[in-house]
């Protein structure tokens, strides 16, 4: 089974990263694709509330919590240190037959990635700055006109960006309406033999 392509979107606070993001996510839906999405983040959180029973449970100490309901669920799992976004992908969303995982943040992976710039916050590019040019980066979403080694996007529309990512990952052909069942079991097993071959990190 082949693993679906991974594309971050790194940028300063407050450019617009995340809005990018979901509106990839909305169109990339539109057309057809199934989509996937991780977002980082350096702060503390809970996906349940103090006091329900999800929660108390977490707080007795279980190492990993699993709330399921009718259309969807989480999991909730304890570890010393966020894992790599490649073994995330793997471990949560390998068996999901997705055509495309977006990701947010991730910055000092290997992962290829799309800066968000916006002008008017006067902030250089992340992955051309003063150190050695970013060997990852594909393009650069921009509100304004950059000087640049890399294709610039407009940053203000979504469609030409996920354009560029369908063209750039050879998207732009799926048919998803075949062999559905066929390779979704496939994925599913596939995503089993690997975790199986490799240790898990809580």
């Amino acid at each position: 089974m082949v693993s679906p392509p991974v594309v971050a979107f790194v940028a300063w606070s407050g450019t617009g990263k995340t809005t990018l993001v979901e509106r990839l996510v909305a169109l990339a839906t539109g057309q057809g694709l199934r989509v996937g999405a991780i977002k980082h983040t350096h702060h503390r959180f809970d996906v349940d509330h103090r006091g329900k029973d999800s929660h108390r449970l977490a707080a007795a100490g279980a190492e990993a919590t699993l709330i399921a309901a009718d259309d969807k669920l989480a999991l909730v799992r304890r570890h010393a240190a966020c894992p790599p976004v490649d073994r995330l992908v793997v471990d949560h969303l390998g068996d999901l037959d997705l055509d495309l995982v977006l990701v947010e943040g991730w910055k000092g992976s290997e992962l290829p990635r799309i800066e968000v710039h916006r002008s008017e916050l006067g902030r250089p590019l992340i992955c051309r700055g003063d150190g050695p040019p970013d060997p990852h980066l594909l393009a650069v979403a921009s509100n304004a006109p950059l000087t640049v080694d890399v294709p610039v996007l407009d940053l203000d529309d979504p469609p030409a960006v996920l354009a560029f990512i369908r063209e750039r990952f050879d998207l732009s052909r799926m048919d998803r309406r075949v062999n559905r069942p066929d390779r979704l079991e496939q994925a599913r097993v596939a995503a089993a033999l690997r975790r199986r071959s490799m240790p898990v990190t809580i």
